[in-house]
């Protein structure tokens, strides 16, 4: 049987490559942030039952696990620095630990991002994760920062992780092959770290967040925040290439309000549009211009055509259920 220092030596702790001045092995750890820069800072927490089926594959967990903080690093345009880890177990399995351990790191390496510290404790499937991130002061992305005028964008697309879902949950026959797809999407998503740092470094965007719960919701904190209003071509929203082959009601439905996408969504002016799109080739992700930033309060939908839409739709809300 792993001790819980057993544990941490034998699968989180590494040597560090030289971002923390002191990681795992103390109190705290201790950070050395670079010159004139910001720190950015965001936590999640995922539960099994509520985020992930319990059973979940441990490797593809521990690749969501950091994904979806690092999803909220690229919304404000930070790069990525060093994150901790507090683990709840049920036991100490070593298979679990080995193959979530492999796919926290394989995302962790790739964006450059230390695991400095944390907590392991015996109990119910959570995992809790605090990411640091660097941004330069006045470049970050924020919520109230956009205009009337500005361009909304979506990056990469929408909806599969919801289709996938509602396969799982036996709301919709999917076949095989079509629910493997999509499920990638909802198992392994892909943060837009890249993405996020050219637009807040090269001044592209105004305001930015990233999609966890659903288009609406999401956007509806930037429209709160900014004061703003908005209005959407509702068939202009990127569907996952699995939902395209649905019908056009339910490409409408997981798109808007599906959730666990993990794309940016954000604002920038039109006189930007070019830069924009030659960034998201820079750094081969694309971008999908669906919509604009307005005067008026609250979100308007339209059809291709410009014609309106009178479409009801909702994000999901954690303590609805």
């Amino acid at each position: 049987m792993l001790s819980e220092f057993d544990l941490i030596k034998q699968y989180f702790a590494r040597p560090l490559p030289g971002r923390a001045a002191l990681g795992i092995g103390d109190d705290c750890a201790l950070l050395a942030p670079s010159a004139g820069m910001q720190t950015a800072i965001s936590s999640d927490m995922l539960v099994e039952g509520r985020h992930f089926f319990a059973g979940e594959d441990a490797q593809r967990l521990g690749h969501k696990s950091l994904a979806v903080n690092l999803s909220d690093l690229a919304a404000m345009g930070a790069r990525p620095v060093a994150f901790t880890l507090a683990l709840a177990l049920p036991a100490a399995e070593r298979a679990w630990l080995e193959g979530f351990s492999r796919g926290l790191f394989a995302l962790a390496d790739l964006h450059g991002c230390e695991l400095i510290g944390g907590d392991t404790t015996k109990g119910p499937l959570n995992i809790c994760i605090t990411v640091f991130g660097e941004v330069a002061p006045g470049r970050a992305l924020r919520r109230s920062a956009a205009r009337p005028g500005d361009d909304i964008w979506v990056s990469g697309t929408l909806g599969d992780a919801r289709l996938a879902l509602a396969g799982y949950l036996g709301e919709l026959a999917l076949p095989a092959e079509q629910l493997a797809a999509a499920g990638t999407r909802m198992h392994t998503p892909t943060p837009r770290v890249a993405l996020g740092a050219l637009l807040a470094e090269r001044s592209l965007a105004h305001a930015a967040i990233d999609i966890s719960d659903g288009l609406v919701g999401d956007l509806g904190h930037i429209l709160e925040k900014s004061r703003v209003g908005a209005t959407l071509n509702a068939d202009a929203l990127p569907a996952g290439p699995v939902l395209a082959t649905q019908p056009q009601a339910l490409r409408r439905a997981f798109t808007a309000a599906g959730g666990d996408d993990y794309e940016i969504c954000f604002t920038a002016p039109a006189s930007r549009r070019e830069a924009i799109l030659a960034a998201a080739a820079e750094c081969g992700t694309p971008v999908t211009r669906i919509g604009r930033i307005e005067d008026a309060a609250g979100l308007r939908w339209t059809d291709a055509s410009g014609a309106p839409l009178a479409l009801e739709l909702s994000s999901f809300d954690h303590f609805s259920t």
